[in-house]
């Protein structure tokens, strides 16, 4: 059993910080930028550590999604990482629990962009794909994000949705989904 630490961003201090943002430019070398990190900070994170060490991250951040006319109050998971040996020891599943836990009692919607290694552990713990058309609300209006009509999944919480239809994401800088 590993034990998860939950915290806000603003109760986290700058080693912690430093060590996760360390993390994830490990695990995702060399594609994680600024705007990657950017998009963790602000929410709830989840925390793994064996001894002093950070070995597993995630993050939980308020996003709004247009679905079927309505806005989403959506619990978007950005930052899973767990250090590469220490990957299938169970600590991604445990930080996902948490993350899931806290998305059932405050968001309509759960959501994230995932890579394609990631969509089996996405998919085993009940994580839906979207199959429906992606959308952006950009400082230039609503422009399709086809790119990311595979990458997209969700898990329905408070609100019905249906995952063949249109999902349109708040804009933000980077990768929008």
């Amino acid at each position: 059993m590993h034990s998860v630490q939950v915290a806000h961003t603003a109760d986290l201090d700058a080693g912690t910080l430093a060590a996760a943002r360390g993390l994830l430019d490990e695990v995702f070398a060399p594609d994680m930028t600024d705007e990657d990190w950017e998009h963790c900070l602000g929410g709830l994170h989840t925390l793994v550590r064996d001894g002093a060490e950070l070995v597993g991250h995630a993050a939980i951040v308020q996003r709004r999604l247009l679905h079927g006319g309505r806005a989403l109050r959506t619990g978007y998971v950005e930052g899973v990482a767990v250090r590469a040996d220490r990957q299938r020891d169970g600590i991604g599943s445990a930080m996902l629990a948490e993350l899931v836990r806290i998305a059932r009692g405050a968001y309509d919607l759960a959501a994230l962009g995932s890579t394609d290694t990631a969509v089996p552990f996405y998919t085993a713990h009940g994580w839906q794909p979207w199959r429906g058309r992606a959308y952006a609300l950009t400082p230039d209006g609503i422009r399709r994000t086809a790119e990311e009509d595979d990458g997209i999944y969700v898990l329905p919480l408070a609100v019905p949705v249906d995952v063949t239809g249109e999902l349109v994401a708040d804009w933000r800088e980077g990768d929008v989904w």
